[in-house]
C-alpha cells in the first residue's frame, strides 16, 4: 500500500521544550490512521506541521511522494478541536468564502454546500449568524467547510466534542463514507472506542516521541495475554474448578453471564493453548461462554503511557 503521507524523523523545539523528538509515522493511502496521545504529547504540533501552520525543526514530510509545500494546502482538510468560524458572519456566505480560499469556484461552492445543508437538515440555518448557533450546530457547519472541496487528506481533532449520540453517528457515518471515496483520514482523539470503532492503524505519541505504531490488529496481537474468560455449567464444579486451578493460572471474572455456576478468567502458559482447555471444559461441564480477552485501544493506550 502507498503512503499518502510520510512523516520522516521530524522534530520540533519551542525554546528549551521539545514538543516532537524524531517522529517518523506512515499514513498509507485510503486508511482512516489515529493519532493518539495524552495531553501535550505533541499531536496538535504534528498536525500544525502536516497543515503547515509551523515548520519541522528538522527531519521532512512526503505528501504523495512529493516534498510538502504550500499547493497541498488544497489537498488537505482540517478540523481543529478548537473550531474557528467567524462568529458575526452569516454562515452561508462564510462557507463559500471559506470554501473559495481552498480554491473553489463560487457557483461549484455554493451547490455543494446546498447538498450539505439538505443533507444535514440545516438548510434554513444558511442566513443566521454563528453566535446563534449551539456549539453542536457550528461544529455541523465547520465539519461541512472542512470536507467541502474533497481533500485527500482529511484531518479530524476530537471531531465528536459537543455531539449528542444521534449528531455523533451521523459524523462517524460520514467519515466512514469520505473514506470509502477515497479519502485519507487521521483521527486525533481521546474517545477509545471511536478508535476501535474506525481505525486500522495507530500511532501513539508519548513526551514527544513516538512510542507504538502500527496496524491496531496487529498491536492486539502483540498485546495479548493468552487469558480467556471462560463460564460453564456442570454437576462437578469443585472437582473441574480443582483441575483449572491446578493446570492453570486463574482470576478473577471480569465478565457477566446467565446460566453458568462456574466462570473465570483462565491465563494460559507459554506452552498451553485453548484447544486442551475446551477438551477439559467439554468433558466435565457444558460450555456457556468462552471468548479470548483481547486488548482494547484504551487498554493499550494506558498500558504503553504509564510503562513508558
Amino acid at each position: 500500500m502507498n503512503n499518502l503521507l510520510s512523516i520522516d524523523s521530524v522534530s520540533k523545539h519551542f525554546g528549551q521544550f521539545t514538543a516532537l523528538n524524531n517522529v517518523s509515522i506512515n499514513i498509507p493511502e485510503g486508511s482512516i490512521f489515529g493519532l493518539l496521545g495524552p495531553n501535550g504529547a505533541g499531536k496538535t504540533t504534528l498536525i500544525r506541521i502536516i497543515n503547515q501552520i509551523t515548520a519541522p525543526d528538522t527531519g521532512k514530510i512526503l505528501f504523495n511522494n512529493s516534498a510538502l509545500n504550500i499547493n497541498h494546502i488544497k489537498e488537505i482538510g482540517y478540523l481543529p478541536e478548537e473550531r474557528g468560524l467567524y462568529p458575526k458572519m452569516k454562515i452561508g456566505e462564510q462557507a463559500i468564502y471559506l470554501a473559495q480560499l481552498k480554491g473553489m469556484d463560487r457557483q461549484k461552492a455554493k451547490l455543494e454546500l446546498k447538498k450539505w445543508f439538505e443533507k444535514f437538515e440545516i438548510s434554513d440555518w444558511w442566513n443566521k449568524k454563528v453566535t446563534e448557533l449551539s456549539k453542536g450546530m457550528a461544529q455541523k457547519v465547520q465539519f461541512i467547510v472542512t470536507v467541502l472541496h474533497k481533500p485527500k487528506l482529511l484531518i479530524f481533532d476530537e471531531p465528536f466534542s459537543g455531539f449528542d449520540p444521534i449528531n455523533a453517528n451521523l459524523i462517524k457515518d460520514e467519515i466512514l463514507q469520505l473514506n470509502k471515496d477515497g479519502a485519507t483520514v487521521i483521527f486525533s482523539t481521546h474517545r477509545m472506542e471511536s478508535v476501535e470503532e474506525l481505525c486500522e492503524y495507530i500511532a501513539l505519541i508519548n513526551k514527544s516521541n513516538k512510542i507504538l505504531d502500527g496496524k491496531l490488529d496487529d498491536i492486539k496481537r502483540n498485546f495479548r495475554t493468552n487469558t480467556f474468560e471462560i463460564a460453564v455449567s456442570s454437576n462437578e464444579v469443585q472437582t473441574l474448578k480443582k483441575q483449572l486451578e491446578l493446570k492453570y493460572d486463574i482470576l478473577e471474572p471480569t465478565f457477566r453471564t446467565i446460566g453458568d455456576n462456574l466462570k473465570m478468567n483462565v491465563k494460559l502458559k507459554s506452552n498451553q493453548n485453548s484447544d486442551d482447555l475446551i477438551k477439559l471444559l467439554n468433558e466435565r461441564s457444558k460450555i456457556i461462554h468462552f471468548k479470548e480477552v483481547i486488548p482494547t485501544a484504551n487498554e493499550i493506550f494506558i498500558n504503553s503511557v504509564e510503562n513508558d
